[in-house]
Parts: C-alpha cells; structure tokens; sequence
C-alpha cells in the first residue's frame, strides 16, 4: 500500500514537472531609431538564452515557474534588464525597446556616407547623436541642442530661437543642413535666418565634421549637420508615439508637442505637431531682452510602404515662426531698451521710447518682427535589385520670409522674399564585389527666388539650377578601410536687371516691372556658371578591436550664394546693409585629417585633427568714407561688402568617456575644442586683430558632465540619474577688430545641474521628467558668437529653470 501511494505521488510530481516545463515567454525587442542589429535574449544567472528574428521576436520555450531576471543585449545598445514572473503557461512580456549607447559608437550604424557604414570604419570625423541625448539638452532650438554632444559644432546666434551651425569655424552656405536626407534650403545666407526644423520633430542627428562635398555638392565645404525624423518599428498595429510638454523659467517657454506613429506588416504612418512660444528671455545685466521672444508652430506627416526589398514613403511638413527682431537700442540716460516709431530722418535713436516692463513681459510679438514659414513636401524610393540597390529622391520646398520693420506702417514687409526649391537625387549602391562597395549617383537642384511686395531689397529675384555627378568607393582588407571618390558639379545663376522706384503714398521703395524715367537699377543682370571638383580619400585601421586610427583629405568645393556676389541694399532683421562682388570665384578647401578613437569596457576617448586651407575664401569687410569712418544710414546700420583671399584654418577636438563597467550607471564626459582661423592675405601678415584673424571663431570650449542612475526598488520610480555638468569657454583675444567687426571676448564658466527621473505610470510604458538648473550662479556672459553682443552690447540668457516631460506610449 505504501510503495503504491509513493509511486503515485511520484507520477503526479513528474506529470506537474513537465507541466510546469512547458511554459513559455515570448516578446519582441525593437531598436531606437528603427535599427535591426540584431540581440540576444537570457535568462539572468541560467543557461537559458535565445536570440530575435529578422522581425525582432524571441520565445523561451521549456520553463519552470518562477521569478526571473531577463536581459536584452545588442551591439551599440543599452543593457536592458527586468524582472519577469513565470506562473502560467504562456507569458507575454510588452515590447522591449533598446536605446543607443553613446559610450558604443563605434557599432552605430549611420546614414552619412554612399551605404549604411560603422563610425569607426569611416574615415571622416562623425557623430551620431541620440534621440535621448537631444531631449535631455536644454536649448531653445534644435541646433543649440546638439552642441553638447558634438565637439566642433558651434552656433552663431541672434537670440534664443535663431542659432547658424558652424563647423569647425565655418558656417552659412559652408555648412549643409539635411532633414531626412533632404538639403535644407530658406535663405541661409543672412545673419538672422535660423534652421527652419522645430526641436521636437527631430528623432536623431548626425554631424559631419569635414568636407563632404563629394556626396552632397556644393555648400557642404565644412561639413553636414543632417536631421532624421521619427519613422515607426513597432509593427503590432497598435497606434505609439510620444508626448512632449516643457517649461522653461527665464523666458517662460512654453512648449506642447504630439508624436503618432502606427505600423501594420508593410504600411507605415506617422504624424507630429508642436506649438512653443517665448517672452523676452533675461539676464542679470539687461533685465528682459526686447524682442527676443517667438511663436513657432510645426506640422508633420508620412505615409510609407516597408517591405524585405523596398521602402516608399511620402512626407509633408509645415514650419511657421514668428520672432522678434532685436536691434538693441537704449536710452542714452537709463540704459533701458527703446524702440522705433519713426522712419528714415524722423528716427532719432537717442529720443526713442522706452519700451515698458508689459512689453517687455509678454509673449506678444511687437510690430517689428520677422514671420518665417518653410514647407516640405518629399517622396522617397529605395528598391534592392538582385543584390544592388537604387535610391529615388525628390523634395519640393518653399520658404517665405518676411521681415517687418516699418513702424509708421507695421503690416509692410521691409522683406518679403519666396524661395521655391526642386531637390532630386538618384543613387545606384552596386552589389560588393570582392570586398569592394562602389556607388554611384547624381544630385542637385532648381530654384527660383522673388522678391514679394517689399520696401528693401538686399539681393535681387534670381534662377539657380545645378547639378554634380559622383563616383565613391569603399574597400576593406581584414582590419584596413580605404574609401574616397570624385564628384563634379555645375552651378547657374542667372537674373534680369531688377528696378526699384519710390512710391509717391508710402515713400517706401517697391519694385518696378520695367524701366523707366522714375526707376533705379539695383541689380544689373547677370548670368554664370560655375563649376567645381570634389575628392577625397581616407582610411581606417583597426590597430586593435578597441582602437581605430582614421585619416583622411578632401577637396571641397563651394559656389559663391546669392547674397556674397549679388547683394545691394539692407537687410533689415541684421541691420546690415550689404554689397556683394559680381567677379567672385568658387571657394576650395584642402582639408586633412587625423583622428583615434578608442573604445574600452571602462571607458571611450577619441581625438580628431585637422588642418582646412581655403582658396577664394569670402568675407565680409566694412566700408569706410574718405575720413576712416564706418559708411552708415540714418539709423546707424553699417555697409559691408564681400572680399576674397586665401584662409587657413586648424585645431583639434578630444573626447573623453569614463562608464566603469562594474559601477553601473556611472558616467562621466569631457570634451575640448580648439580652433584657429587666419586670413592669409599677404597685407595681413601678422596683423593679428588687425585683419589676420578670421570672425567668428569660436574660442576654446572645454564641457564635463558627471551622472549616476540610481535604480530603486519602487513600482512607481524606477530610476533616478542625477546629472552636474561644467561649461568652460575661454576668452577670444584673436578675433577680426579690423573697423571694429568684432571685439575680444572675455572668459566664463557656467554651472548646470539636473535629474532625470524614470516614471512607470502603466505596466508597460515608463515617462521621463527632467528638471534642469543652467547657468546655476546667474553668471552674467557674452558669447563671442553672439550678434547680439554687437546689436547693443547684449548678454546672454542668465539661469533657466526647465521642467520637461515626455511620455510615450
């Protein structure tokens, strides 16, 4: 009787043990920004671990129940660890997103080159930038927000909402800027014109810090700032996307914004919309700042088709900003801002009023101010072919800019330009071939430009077609990578004799049709081509698997823009009065690099060098009357006209990651930057500040940054990353004082502090809060790329308390 109930309690013991063995857990991991690199599933401290399919699934099949710790890990990607209850048969864990490791690059797949490559095997200084690395930077603009994570990249700027890219101490038409591969085109030429992209739209970055001529055309001499979008993976027919809401204390930003995505087997769709408006930002100095404030409204959406050999799809945009147009005049007794009421000889500077602390503390934009709307409408076409694959681009963009500057007649644009673009591209990658990748393509552009109903006309209505076509090539031998290619481009510009006359109402100048006793001719007709060769070579080497060693030179080449060759009269948001140069030449840079890049389980580090010399640089030089004075108008705007020479430039960047693997969460960054710019005209040697020193050259930049997420054991808080950061710039002493353009730049330290708090408010989704303290100690500063310092002695933005959420779901 006894051996027969132990012989049944074993059968019902084993029967519950295969029972219990049939449990399974299933899921499906899916990669910031769209990646597939593959991952591996485990089991923590078990032998059990699978990996995903091409679709990002994964089962565990055969578990006992329990409590288990799984683990996610994927090349260039953050750990992901959670705790997973076993208790029935079938478990299904939420989807698992994986985020890039910036402490990885070197296994980021990137977009900046003929085919998807790895950072460490292009020759080329780049850097990938994450989409958490842009939402935890507190900046009032997109390019603001990459600054931090990208040494060499700086930005010239007119206020909060207004910042240029400069790379390595270029920008304007030097530096290109992309949106989802498309060339960003709005009158990039003028001081006051930002980047026509709204912070929240942007999903990722990738900066270019070289000549990149040869895949781009012209425009791209010192470098790519290139700016992707929010495409959906999550392929569940389930609607996802994000919430953005943020505040910021010094100007009272207010910003809103909607992120919708949806995917079902090939069909994809996304939409995004945000809305953000400023007052007057402030500091210790100036109090409110006049007309800094802005309103920007953005608008976005794609539809696609997604499939193993092919990918469509078709996406409008819309970007509307209304910004301030800050001059900087004050009250010669008080120091207080002041503003224009009358025109031309009625303006007297010094007896404008004193704008009152309503205006100054309101989001209402005053009278004079600039409206800037940009749409985009694109469609896109990849197809693999046998084991090639072709790409299809075609965009169409308008830019309208008005800038209102009129105070006896606020509804009058003084500028009022349209500028409609047809980009194209066609590229052909052919299959490899014997370790060899070759790609081969052409690209370029149409535009036509007109003046609208103005009273100011800075540069003439105009035709611009080009094209270039390019041949580039990679080939990789073991641990050798050598790529390079050549490029020709062709660009027309062309535009009929432009008239202006006065109206006998308004007194304002406007545009004539036609010649007559009453006209001026302000722009005499034109027409040029100009043509340029592009090339480079470079190469890698994996001297071991954790250190690269990359070099590279480039010929780039650059047409002279609109403005630079055809320009004559003011522009009224820079309060300049340009004059271009009708005979100008295309610039041409000869830039060599050197870089090493090294990554290692406890930390990162790379180091890049560089040397750019430039053939026909362009500049702009004030114009003196006979007596040495500057050349000014009744309100006291200068003349400048554009020159030519040689220019030469050089520095280095460094980059320094410490992330112990065994003190998780820990991580602290220290980048330096470091640039020299000469003019070398030969009736400046050693000038310095008398004519031999480039403008706008940034001075040495040093930032560290020092974080420790701390996990708890909270259902509600799941981590918590405190966060100080030090920003160093060193004073500028070498700057161009020739007439007065520019002026040294003193020294200063700014102090930031902040926490990143992880919120799980469902079972399946977790928020981010992040409040941030900048410029901790007030300090009152001037950065030396700052107009704003030059349009009344300005200083920058003073502390900004910022409180951002962002919830996904």
């Amino acid at each position: 009787m006894k051996l027969r109930l132990m012989l049944s309690a074993f059968a019902i013991f084993m029967i519950s043990m295969v029972n219990g063995q049939n449990a399974e857990v299933t899921g499906m991991v899916l990669f910031e920004n769209g990646g597939s690199p593959g991952a591996e599933v485990m089991l923590k401290d078990t032998p059990t671990k699978t990996t995903i399919n091409k679709n990002g699934h994964y089962i565990i099949k055969n578990l006992v129940p329990g409590n288990y710790r799984l683990l996610v890990k994927a090349k260039g990607y953050e750990e992901f660890e959670e705790e997973i209850s076993v208790e029935k048969k079938n478990i299904v864990v939420p989807n698992i997103v994986l985020i890039r490791d910036s402490n990885k690059i070197d296994e980021v797949v990137i977009t900046g080159v003929s085919k998807e490559t790895l950072i460490k095997e292009n020759p080329v200084a780049i850097v990938s930038i994450s989409s958490k690395q842009i939402e935890k930077a507190v900046a009032t603009n997109i390019i603001s927000s990459l600054v931090k994570s990208a040494p060499g990249l700086s930005v010239v700027e007119t206020g909060p909402n207004i910042s240029k890219p400069f790379i390595r101490g270029l920008g304007y038409n030097r530096v290109l800027t992309l949106y989802d591969g498309v060339r960003q085109e709005g009158q990039q030429w003028g001081d006051e014109h930002g980047i026509e992209v709204a912070p929240y739209i942007v999903e990722r970055a990738e900066v270019i810090k070289g000549p990149a001529s040869l895949m781009y055309g012209s425009d791209a001499l010192a470098g790519v700032v290139s700016l992707f979008p929010y495409i959906p993976s999550q392929d569940d027919g389930t609607v996802h996307g994000k919430i953005t809401s943020e505040y910021q204390g010094n100007n009272n930003l207010i910003g809103n914004g909607m992120q919708l995505g949806y995917k079902k087997n090939a069909f994809i769709a996304a939409f995004n919309g945000s809305y953000r408006m400023a007052k007057n930002y402030r500091n210790s100095v100036d109090g409110r700042v006049y007309n800094t404030n802005f309103e920007e409204k953005n608008l976005s959406f794609l539809l696609g088709r997604k499939t193993n050999t092919s990918f469509s799809k078709i996406n409008f945009t819309l970007y509307d900003n209304l910004q301030g147009i800050p001059d900087g005049s004050r009250d010669p007794k008080t120091g207080k801002f002041t503003y224009q009421v009358g025109e031309g000889d009625d303006d007297d500077i010094e007896k404008r009023p004193v704008v009152s602390d309503r205006e100054l503390n309101s989001y209402a934009l005053s009278p004079l101010h600039q409206r800037i709307q940009h749409y985009r409408l694109y469609a896109q076409h990849s197809q693999q072919i046998g084991k090639g694959d072709l790409d299809v681009q075609l965009a169409l963009q308008q830019n309208i800019r008005r800038e209102y500057n009129h105070p006896t007649l606020p509804s009058q644009p003084g500028m009022y330009v349209r500028l409609n673009t047809l980009n194209y591209g066609v590229r052909y990658n052919f299959p490899k071939f014997s370790s060899v990748e070759i790609s081969t393509g052409v690209n370029g552009m149409v535009q036509n430009n007109t003046n609208k109903s103005a009273t100011d006309f800075p540069i003439p209505d105009y035709d611009l077609s080009e094209g270039g076509a390019y041949v580039y090539a990679k080939w990789k031998y073991k641990r050798l990578n050598v790529s390079g290619g050549v490029r020709y481009d062709i660009r027309n510009i062309s535009w009929n004799n432009f008239y202006v006359q006065t109206n006998p109402l308004t007194q304002f100048e406007e545009h004539a049709a036609q010649a007559s006793s009453n006209t001026e001719l302000r722009f005499p007709s034109y027409n040029k081509t100009f043509g340029g060769l592009s090339a480079s070579i470079g190469s890698t080497f994996q001297l071991s698997k954790q250190i690269s060693l990359k070099a590279n030179i480039g010929r780039s080449y650059r047409a002279p823009n609109i403005t630079e060759i055809g320009s004559n009269g003011l522009d009224p948001g820079a309060h300049i009065i340009y004059k271009g140069n009708r005979d100008f030449n295309p610039e041409f840079s000869l830039q060599e690099d050197l870089g090493i890049s090294t990554r290692f389980k406890d930390f990162s580090a790379d180091v890049s060098l560089f040397n750019n010399n430039i053939q026909n640089y362009i500049y702009l030089s004030l114009l003196l009357d006979g007596n040495g004075n500057p050349i000014v108008d009744p309100q006291g705007n200068k003349t400048y006209q554009y020159q030519q020479s040689s220019a030469q430039l050089y520095g280095m960047e460094a980059w320094l990651s410490l992330h112990p693997e065994k003190w998780k969460g820990f991580n602290f960054e220290t980048s330096l930057s470091l640039i020299y710019g000469f003019n070398r005209e030969k009736m400046f040697k050693n000038q310095g500040n008398n004519g031999e020193y480039l403008p706008l050259i940034s001075p040495v930049k040093v930032s560290s940054t020092i974080s420790q997420k701390i996990s708890t054991q909270s259902k509600f808080i799941s981590s918590v990353t405190p966060t100080a950061e030090v920003e160093f710039s060193g004073a500028q002493n070498r700057y161009l004082g020739l007439n007065d353009t520019e002026t040294a730049t003193r020294d200063y330290t700014l102090f930031n502090i902040g926490t990143s708090v992880a919120l799980n408010y469902s079972e399946n989704h977790s928020a981010t809060l992040l409040l941030q303290v900048s410029n901790v100690f007030d300090r009152a500063y001037q950065s030396h790329l700052s107009r704003l310092k030059y349009l009344g002695n300005m200083y920058n933005m003073g502390r900004n308390i910022s409180l951002k959420l962002i919830v996904p779901f």
